[in-house]
């Protein structure tokens, strides 16, 4: 197994075996939403960058994502399950049952479950995903009910998981710190970003999404994410109007995302004085991210707290100038080619800015940032699973 921490490079050839032999590998996508969001993102990308590994896959998905995770993957056996799990406490009732037998129906030697949770008992080594530990760090944050059903699903996983992959360092402090766990359990496995759909576009791309959002040729701030506690957006809007207001020519903010469930954002939207733009899309199409993002003058994220922080990332590999925080992964991810500022609004305030008035420095991040984004690939993402896998094994035998 790789060392703790460390993120795993391509491979000089492709890692086809496991050890002497193709392994099955029983990836459960049911637990994904609909909305295609961080988590979906991540099984998206991560499943073809597992099939050019030569992994004999099988993959657990629900009816409605049955066409579309047989066109990602041709090679893998997919399953659809029953209909009606797709509620939640349906579906892990399913999980503790119906997944073991399906385990055994296909023959499966590993089972990787991608979302904090999986069966009590399953017979073969099994994988979890943790992608945070804000439920046990940052509890007001989350709702008193889903904080406490993921706080136990974390410490079940460590307990009963052969191997947890985690998406950063700052995310392997935080389960080991909260939950426990040995050292050989764990791999850290960098999410990647796919710059076939993120990647800097023409100013013709650009503008359609300006229209396409009402903004004619107007600047704007922009922000990506479900508009929950943890990213900060009553704080941001705040912000925003004390860097913007007064301004011959102020950029407007665009509130991108699921509409979430914090209750602090629309009164922070009422108190928006007349004369300033704020615009709230709710999800945008997939095919307008990469104009979105790279269209800002600045994509501001100044969450209180990531397991990874997929948007910051891609926003980078788009070319935009992203000022974020330094809370739990986010450094991991922006490193030196990214604006920092404090969680508090003058420190947004003052960061926002400083950016919009410096067309040099958000010339100098987007560069930067574009060069970093490019660190970061779904091929070494599988190749750290592919360790997190082989040391499974490893253990189990």
């Amino acid at each position: 197994m790789c060392g703790i921490g460390r993120r795993v490079g391509i491979p000089g050839a492709p890692a086809r075996r496991l050890y002497d032999r193709v392994v099955r590998l029983l990836l459960d996508a049911t637990a994904i939403p609909a909305d295609r969001g961080g988590v979906g993102r991540y099984v998206d990308a991560l499943l073809p960058a597992l099939a050019d590994l030569g992994l004999d896959l099988v993959v657990a998905c629900q009816q409605r994502d049955a066409a579309a995770t047989s066109a990602l993957v041709p090679s893998a056996e997919i399953v659809p399950v029953p209909a009606p799990i797709d509620r939640r406490p349906v579906r892990l009732a399913w999980e503790q049952v119906g997944l073991p037998r399906l385990v055994r129906a296909t023959r499966s030697e590993l089972l990787h479950s991608p979302h904090y949770t999986t069966p009590r008992w399953v017979g073969v080594p099994t994988v979890v995903t943790i992608h945070d530990a804000t439920f046990f760090s940052h509890p007001d944050l989350h709702s008193p009910v889903k904080a406490r059903f993921f706080r136990s699903a974390i410490r079940t996983a460590v307990r009963r998981a052969t191997g947890i992959v985690v998406p950063s360092r700052a995310t392997l402090d935080e389960v080991k710190r909260y939950a426990g766990g040995a050292d050989e359990q764990f791999q850290v496995a960098y999410h990647g970003v796919d710059i076939a759909a993120f990647h800097p576009v023409d100013d013709a791309e650009r503008g359609r999404v300006r229209s396409s959002l009402g903004l004619g040729d107007g600047r704007y701030v922009g922000f990506l994410g479900t508009l929950e506690p943890r990213k900060n957006v009553p704080t941001l809007i705040r912000a925003w109007v004390r860097a913007v207001q007064g301004l011959a020519d102020p950029a407007a903010l665009v509130l991108a995302g699921g509409p979430g469930w914090d209750g602090g954002v629309d009164p922070a939207i009422d108190a928006v004085p007349p004369g300033l733009r704020l615009v709230r899309p709710g999800y945008l199409p997939f095919a307008d991210l990469a104009g979105f993002l790279g269209g800002a003058e600045v994509l501001a994220y100044p969450s209180l707290g990531e397991g990874f922080g997929l948007p910051v990332l891609e926003a980078m590999a788009c070319g935009a100038a992203v000022l974020t925080t330094r809370e739990l992964s986010l450094p991991e991810v922006g490193g030196d080619a990214v604006a920092y500022c404090g969680t508090d609004e003058a420190s947004i305030a003052a960061a926002l800015s400083a950016l919009l008035a410096d067309g040099g420095r958000r010339a100098e991040l987007s560069a930067a940032g574009i060069r970093r984004a490019a660190e970061f690939t779904w091929e070494a993402a599988a190749a750290a699973h592919l360790a997190a896998y082989r040391s499974a094994l490893a253990r189990a035998r």
